[in-house]
């Protein structure tokens, strides 16, 4: 095969490093890990799972393949592949996922052939005697990952090896005892035994199963067993966006779409159970349903009137047709917890309290309780926080200024002298009813299988390790989160965690994966210093070992560990810097806000610590 053929490059097996490198440089190969690189013309995701036995073995050469993947020789459909070595760890190459988990201490393995473009590779998988124990490993992905049919196939093979049930058994036994699995030989041997076929058993009646569909198309089924959740991929329906990575756990992916803070609290969820069959629309397009009746009844996210044709200037010229304080001495709160009290009410994760809004044709702006999701609205706080909204828009506006992709947002005057509050509009939805693209918003907790729990505990080093083998065009999403990082610093953003970061992932009609995969607008942008108690706010992810007094050193060692060049980097600390300092000198409010002292107090403190902090990196 002609070098300029090969759509996949390992490098020390068909490409040297130096050649690699130059050729990366010149556009030709895309880097997706360490020393894998693909051609630039090919399509990487089908090129990535046409290989990834191949990867799998150039990235763990001590590895060997083992549950699902011993038998397919090859990924599962979802695009696991599964393997086990010295320890537990996983990772994910655009749509493929490698699982590793810790080998057993006397494994036993036989060896395979497994053939692709690049010839034919001899690897070494789980014997059929260990990819049975596998099988019924406890709480295990390995496990869960082999299907009742592959555990009769496994049982026949062994019988007919070792010529009778008590022998197949006796064998399984002889290998658990060596690894000190023995309730995987307990489990083992009574399948062996009994062969169970397909049986009626008692049903708990706190089981429920619920259908998670994405664009009103059905991804799987969502269940829970009283004890533990389970998730089942439809075959066929397209990318991948759901993954189950530890069995019995609610997949990261379902989890981040779950209220937090506010509403969390006043709709009273007990737990994950409740929330799920409580709520039926979610942001990245998704519902989750009992009923595929209840699916048809829903109506789609689909932005027909843009907040453009409705904003002049940074205010909202619409008509505000939402809630209010009431006729009575309720608050505002109290009324939006009764519409999200709904079903049919769409459910947003955050602390912050949001309203999901529909903005109609001519300019009303209304609940979307049974209208498209549109636009969400971020009322004023409270206890000091009533500038809330104000200070959003000023950094949204400072993001813009400073060169990134920002969603169309405005200030919307709200009744009853409440303070402004600020509508903006999604990204993450089809602009309309001809566009029949697929999107979903996953952010770094997600990316990163970590509970919303854990949305501080990152760093900027470890999310540029999961950007790097997810996006589609890494260098400039690298070059994006290390742009994000240093915005963050500079307008005091101590609220940038891994819930506030995220992937926009692009589907075309019909495709089995995703044709885009790139860092998303920025949201969620706020200068945290300038509320009561965040005076000394310091960053919400650290970078460098520190999360304050951070200095162009901090971020230039930043660069550094993601492989961005110096050069570059130290021009876009400089483009940025000179960017905002400008920008905030300049800094204005809409007219809906002008005539509030505490708006303008607001900015003006927005602006102090913009200019100052922006001063110590153009010097």
């Amino acid at each position: 095969m002609r070098d300029n053929a090969v759509p996949i490059h390992l490098v020390g097996e068909t490409i040297d490093a130096k050649q690699a490198y130059l050729r990366a440089q010149a556009g030709e190969l895309i880097p997706l890990i360490r020393g894998v690189y693909v051609a630039r013309d090919v399509d990487v995701d089908q090129t990535v799972m046409a290989h990834a036995v191949r990867i799998a073995h150039y990235i763990y050469p001590s590895a060997y393949l083992s549950s699902a993947s011993a038998v397919l020789l090859a990924p599962t459909e979802d695009g696991r592949l599964f393997i086990s070595g010295r320890r537990n760890h996983r990772t994910r190459l655009r749509s493929l996922e490698i699982v590793q988990n810790q080998a057993p201490e006397h494994p036993s393995t036989a060896p395979a052939v497994i053939g692709d473009d690049l010839g034919e590779l001899r690897v070494l998988v789980s014997s059929p005697r260990q990819r049975f124990l596998e099988a019924f490993r406890l709480r295990s992905e390995h496990a869960s990952a082999i299907t009742t049919d592959m555990r009769r196939q496994m049982a026949e093979r062994l019988i007919e090896e070792h010529g009778s049930t008590t022998a197949a058994a006796d064998a399984v036994w002889a290998l658990a005892r060596e690894n000190s699995w023995y309730r995987e030989g307990e489990g083992a041997e009574r399948f062996l035994l009994t062969r169970p076929g397909p049986a009626k058993q008692q049903v708990n009646k706190a089981a429920f199963d619920l259908l998670v569909a994405w664009h009103g198309a059905p991804l799987g089924q969502l269940s829970h067993n009283g004890f533990e959740w389970r998730w089942k991929p439809q075959k066929g329906r397209g990318p991948v966006l759901v993954r189950e990575t530890t069995p019995g756990k609610l997949p990261a992916f379902i989890e981040s779409l779950l209220p937090e803070g506010w509403l969390a609290q006043i709709l009273h969820d007990r737990d994950e159970r409740d929330a799920l069959r409580r709520g039926r629309r979610y942001m990245s397009n998704i519902s989750i349903v009992e009923s595929r009746a209840e699916l048809a009844a829903l109506p789609a996210d689909i932005l027909m009137t843009p907040l453009a044709s409705f904003a002049n200037a940074g205010r909202f010229t619409g008509h505000y047709a939402g809630l209010a304080r009431g006729d009575i001495e309720e608050t505002f709160e109290q009324n939006l917890a009764r519409v999200f009290s709904r079903a049919e009410t769409p459910r947003l994760s955050g602390v912050q309290i949001k309203a999901p809004m529909s903005l109609l044709a001519d300019g009303t702006l209304v609940p979307a309780i049974d209208q498209p999701f549109t636009h969400i609205l971020k009322p004023a706080g409270t206890g000091g926080f009533a500038t809330l909204p104000i200070v959003e828009w000023l950094c949204l506006k400072l993001g813009r200024l400073a060169g990134f992709d920002v969603p169309d947002a405005a200030l919307v005057e709200m009744p009853e002298g409440m303070p402004p509050a600020l509508l903006i509009e999604r990204f993450d939805i089809r602009r309309g009813p001809e566009h029949l693209r697929r999107f979903a918003l996953e952010d770094f907790c997600s990316i990163l299988d970590l509970p919303a729990t854990a949305k501080y505990d990152g760093t900027i080093e470890r999310m540029a390790k999961g950007l790097r083998t997810l996006s589609t065009d890494p260098a400039t999403d690298l070059e994006i989160l290390f742009r994000r990082a240093v915005f963050a610093w500079l307008v005091a953003d101590g609220d940038m965690h891994l819930k506030n970061l995220a992937l926009l992932k692009i589907a075309e009609p019909g495709a089995k994966t995703f044709a885009s995969v790139r860092f998303a607008p920025l949201y969620d942008a706020v200068t945290t210093r300038v509320f009561p108690g965040l005076a000394t706010d310091r960053m919400a992810l650290k970078l460098n070992g520190k999360d304050d007094r951070l200095t162009k050193a901090d971020f230039l060692a930043l660069a550094r560990t993601i492989g961005l060049a110096g050069g570059r980097a130290d021009a876009v600390l400089t483009d940025i810097a000179a960017r905002l300092a400008a920008g905030a000198a300049t800094l204005n409010l809409p007219e809906v806000v002008t005539h509030s002292q505490t708006s303008e107090t607001a900015r003006e403190d927005v602006a102090a610590i913009v200019i100052e902090r922006s001063a110590r990196f153009t010097d």
